[in-house]
């Protein structure tokens, strides 16, 4: 999917955080509905200017970004070390 035709960044726009174009609705905060247990169909309903398809750009998107990253896991350190 070619998440472009969907996300975008614009300086006016919450600060330039990439949003669903036509909304003010960013990436960070649809994830985080997801993240807190929102269904696809929830999300729909409760913001009818998503798609399917602009849901599963967010998807695309983050995606892609997360290709550039390195994540590196730390060791658990107690109190007492």
């Amino acid at each position: 999917m070619d998440w472009r035709q969907y996300i975008h960044s614009d300086p006016k726009i919450l600060l330039g955080k990439p949003t669903v174009k036509g909304t003010r609705l960013s990436v960070e905060f649809l994830l985080g509905l997801f993240a807190n247990g929102w269904t696809i169909q929830q999300v729909l309903e409760n913001y009818p200017t998503l798609t399917t398809e602009s849901l599963q750009a967010v998807f695309a998107f983050a995606a892609e970004c997360m290709q550039e990253e390195s994540l590196y896991t730390l060791p658990f350190l107690s109190e007492t070390a």
